[in-house]
């Protein structure tokens, strides 16, 4: 096995970190586990609930598709290009501050979100609650890595992408059910507002967490800032407008100028690492082959995982002429399934090591073609013939996504943890984004009305990403025994 390719802990400078406020090895119990679950799940699921909520804004806001639009772009250009600058300001004030500011932030704006009277109100609000997003994020895995160690970091890991997965396979059953409820006739303003008493909560529960910080501060680059910023902007914003304005001009300069400012952060980072200094890029660039494949690698997996959910519920409810709540109830199955798979993630992993990886994978693939299989022979088939595949398809990517976080983490110190994570949310952000907008070219762009035709389209797009996806991993398997 060659040196590169070991997991091993990342070199960096001297710089430790040390507490600020009491927190002694013997609190670190459940709490501040389900504090920092707690606030990672509500901004999962405010990413995928909106989208079953997206027909009443419509209708009540009296707006037309660009407006609903940008309820999710709002959200999602601000969360994505923020992460690495949370990440480092964690690192800069303490992880602990800014998880709290990030939580009351995230909360107010849920709040305006919930009462907005105009789309225009609506997503300056998503835009705020995209800020907090980005400064909750970054700090879960990161004060995970501070707080537990060995097993129980093990077990903490496993039950954050436990939380991730199922917020991310419940958004539209909790959101169908919200709307159907209609409690007190708030309809889909409820979809906001019940972030309100979950965010006072999490803030009740924060001095659980410790309070550290770096005695050794890294310094605030404000041209790191603008060009991570810059170049997801650039990147997303084509991403989530060019198919509807018919990829004009301005879309395609974009993109270039995206690969353009991302080559200068790389660039800057590499100066300011040659200076001693600890660019947000840091634990990457210092990081061994098993951090920029994993990096890779997730990049790979969300492709297929935010836009896996929007076109089975655009198939469920438009193809199947399901309601909301009905086709929220599948996602049900695929839920339960990814929680099965987290949880037998780490015994795969301690019994076949690189190979579980492959194994999720295998999973994650078998799952798409049955569906597939399903839509194609079976076309009128009742709607509960989908649900072997939708389960398979859940354990297999259970398995894939706590597998490759475990691998990735498990090669950093505590110090590195918050630049790596910040890194790994902005990829996670950025994989999800991407993938939906390549698979609304494919299930959007099928010459046909009929919706069943589009699912296959976008089934076939799924099982090429999960196939580059179970590529990679035998690669990355037999590189690292090589």
């Amino acid at each position: 096995m060659t040196s590169t390719d070991t997991a091993r802990p990342v070199s960096r400078p001297s710089s430790k970190t040390v507490p600020t406020s009491s927190h002694p090895e013997s609190s670190a119990g459940w709490l501040p586990l389900a504090a920092l679950l707690a606030g990672v799940f509500v901004v999962v699921l405010d990413f995928f609930i909106v989208n079953v909520a997206l027909p009443s804004m419509q209708q009540d806001l009296h707006t037309d598709d660009t407006g609903v639009e940008w309820v999710i772009a709002g959200f999602g250009l601000t969360y994505g290009g923020l992460l690495l600058a949370g990440a480092r300001a964690g690192d800069r004030w303490g992880r602990r501050r800014m998880f709290a500011g990030g939580v009351a932030l995230f909360t107010v704006a849920s709040a305006a979100c919930g009462l907005a009277p105009s789309i225009g109100a609506l997503t300056g609000a998503r835009i705020v609650q995209g800020i907090g997003g980005a400064l909750i994020t970054p700090m879960v895995l990161a004060l995970i890595g501070e707080i537990y160690q060995g097993p129980a970091r093990a077990r903490a890991i496993g039950a954050y992408s436990t939380v991730m997965g199922v917020a991310a396979a419940s958004g539209q059953l909790i959101g169908g059910a919200l709307i159907q409820l209609n409690v007190l006739g708030l309809g889909w303003r409820s979809i906001f507002l019940v972030n309100v008493p979950i965010g006072g909560a999490i803030l009740a529960l924060v001095r659980q967490l410790p309070g550290t910080r770096s005695t050794n501060p890294p310094r605030l680059d404000p041209a790191e800032i603008a060009l991570s910023t810059g170049a997801l902007t650039a990147l997303l914003l084509p991403l989530l407008e060019g198919r509807r304005l018919g990829w004009p001009e301005w879309t395609w300069l974009s993109l270039a100028t995206s690969v353009v400012l991302t080559g200068v952060l790389i660039r800057r980072c590499r100066v300011l690492l040659a200076r001693g200094e600890q660019p947000m890029l840091a634990a990457v660039l210092r990081g061994s082959r098993t951090v920029r494949t994993g990096l890779a690698m997730q990049t790979l997996l969300f492709l297929g995982m935010a836009s896996y959910f929007l076109v089975l519920a655009i198939y469920l409810q438009g193809g199947r002429d399901m309601s909301a709540l009905g086709s929220g109830g599948m996602f049900t199955f695929l839920a339960v399934a990814y929680l099965v798979g987290t949880a037998q993630a780490e015994k795969l992993t301690a019994r076949f090591g690189d190979v579980a990886r492959v194994i999720g994978a295998v999973v994650f693939l078998a799952g798409h073609l049955v569906t597939l299989l399903v839509v194609v022979d079976a076309p009128h088939a009742g709607v509960l013939w989908l649900a072997p595949g939708v389960v398979v398809t859940g354990f297999g990517m259970g398995i894939c996504l706590t597998s490759q976080i475990a691998t990735i983490m498990a090669t950093v110190e505590p110090a590195e943890a918050g630049s790596l994570s910040g890194t790994l949310s902005a990829v996670q952000q950025v994989g999800n984004t991407v993938g939906v907008a390549l698979i609304g070219l494919v299930f959007f762009g099928a010459a046909t009305q009929d919706l069943r035709i589009s699912f296959e389209h976008g089934v076939l797009y799924l099982i090429g990403v999960t196939g580059l996806l179970l590529l990679g991993s035998v690669v990355l398997g037999v590189r690292r025994r090589s």
